[in-house]
């Protein structure tokens, strides 16, 4: 098949041929090879871009040199030259001859999009909707996602697809106000792990009205610091995009003349020295850092000076994942390990639920439900495989969508409406074990007998849980430190 074009779009691959419209969906698992994506961004969206990508930059954490003759080949360059500009909402554009697109503000995060796209090839035309990552609603400071009305076949997220966000129990800016106060009334600091780009400025959003309001008695003019590179570029970024991203209830403010994301007290931190010298002002302050998991960045700093302080607390806004230090702290780890110290938990450990930048499933069904005819066709993808196909059967038993979870490596051609191939899952082959013998029998054994006294765990309470994997944590650290 004589290839005539080829578009990337996060995860899918979009042909057109000379003979028929065909495209290879799915999740594919696979490392970005740079050598090939300058070539295929430049043959397929070199007339489809014309402003600025200051974000997207951002949000590759500085992989990204700042200037064109930081990359060695042709190569590189040309791929700079296509982040150096981007696309407009709302306008349709030509990328190549028989392809148009149009990106819609999908509420993700700022600048976030889904795509809507038209193929046409000898008089034949389809219309396919990319939906991207699907935004939250209410979200404080940014839009609410715009949907698509009509395509023929839709690609679309899922992950949320089995549940929703549960309810608030409060109201967030009460509760986070509760927290301060509390906090620095005993003389100590509130350190947030915050990502940097999207909830850190949904945090000072919260803040900026937290002090407006008064709410936090005798310490009116507390300072708030950001001590994230990559958040401070955003937070810039956000205030660049104000007047055509931000939601109405944020527009009302600018509209007065008011920043809904600056106040009094908000102090940048940019430079190593900067974030040091926080943890040396006595004075009880907020510190916003990244990682929002406290996987890497400053905020493991932040936390081995507060962690231990009693008077202290460490809130959390975010999702922490299984096996990062995130997840530890709040499930009850007694101790833990920063730059090679065991640090005591005495901080007070805080949770604060509500913010989120996606769908529930609620979200997701309105999405594909604004449709005014259903699609051919709804693929169902990003998401974990049990959560896509689980989500792809909802829309079609509840809601009689043609909805269907392929496999990486499907192909579908669009223009006879049908699979041309299907995809099987693919199972990592597991390696044969050597058989033991002598002392490493012995380990192996003991190895065994651990898995069976984790196992038995199941349902025990979360801090006896904290303690042990603790202790299983320090002792492989002992043994991987002997590599």
């Amino acid at each position: 098949m004589a290839l005539k074009a080829m578009v990337f779009i996060d995860g899918s691959w979009l042909y057109r041929s000379r003979s028929t419209v065909f495209a290879k969906l799915g999740e594919e698992n696979f490392e970005v090879d740079y050598a090939r994506l300058p070539r295929i961004l430049t043959e397929t969206l070199a007339n489809a871009i014309d402003e600025d990508v200051s974000l997207v930059r951002t949000m590759y954490f500085g992989t990204i040199p700042s200037s064109r003759s930081s990359f060695n080949t042709s190569k590189q360059r040309a791929f700079y030259d296509i982040l150096e500009k981007s696309c407009h909402y709302d306008t349709e554009i030509e990328v190549c001859e028989g392809i148009k697109i149009r990106f819609t503000d999908i509420g993700h995060l700022l600048g976030s999009a889904s795509i809507e796209v038209w193929i046409t090839e000898d008089d034949n035309s389809k219309k396919i909707v990319f939906s991207g990552d699907i935004g939250n609603h209410k979200q404080p400071l940014i839009k609410d996602p715009i949907p698509t009305t009509e395509a023929d076949y839709v690609v679309m997220e899922s992950t949320y697809g089995d549940r929703d966000h549960p309810e608030p129990e409060g109201d967030f800016e009460d509760m986070l106000a509760d927290i301060i106060q509390k906090t620095f009334d005993k003389g100590g600091n509130v350190v947030i792990p915050s990502f940097a780009v999207g909830r850190t400025q949904e945090l000072l959003y919260f803040l900026r009205r937290i002090k407006v309001g008064k709410k936090i008695k005798g310490h009116e003019n507390f300072p708030v610091y950001v001590d994230s590179p990559l958040a401070v570029d955003a937070t810039e970024i956000f205030n660049a995009n104000r007047m055509d991203c931000f939601s109405d209830d944020a527009m009302e403010l600018v509209k007065q003349g008011i920043n809904p994301i600056s106040f009094a007290g908000l102090k940048l931190a940019i430079t190593s020295e900067e974030s040091r010298d926080i943890n040396f002002i006595e004075e009880p302050k907020v510190i916003i850092s990244a990682s929002g998991m406290c996987e890497a960045g400053r905020i493991r700093h932040h936390l081995k000076h507060n962690l231990w302080r009693p008077e202290c607390t460490i809130l959390f806004v975010g999702y922490q994942a299984n096996g990062t230090l995130g997840r530890a702290i709040v499930e009850g780890a007694e101790t833990v390990k920063l730059f090679g110290e065991e640090i005591e938990v005495r901080a007070r450990i805080e949770q604060l639920r509500g913010l989120s930048g996606h769908a529930g499933k609620s979200g997701l069904i309105w999405w594909i439900s604004q449709f005014t005819e259903k699609p051919k066709k709804v693929f169902i993808v990003h998401g974990e495989d049990s959560v896509a196909t689980q989500f792809a059967e909802t829309l079609k038993i509840e809601y009689g969508q043609r909805a269907v979870a392929p496999y990486s490596g499907s192909e579908f051609d669009l223009a006879a409406g049908r699979f041309t191939y299907e995809a099987m899952p693919v199972l990592k082959a597991k390696k044969t074990a050597k058989p033991a013998s002598g002392v490493y029998a012995r380990l192996v054994a003991a190895g065994q007998r651990l898995m069976a006294i984790i196992k038995g765990m199941d349902g025990s309470p979360n801090k006896e849980i904290g303690r042990f994997a603790d202790q299983i944590t320090s002792l492989c650290e002992k043994y991987d430190d002997r590599k």
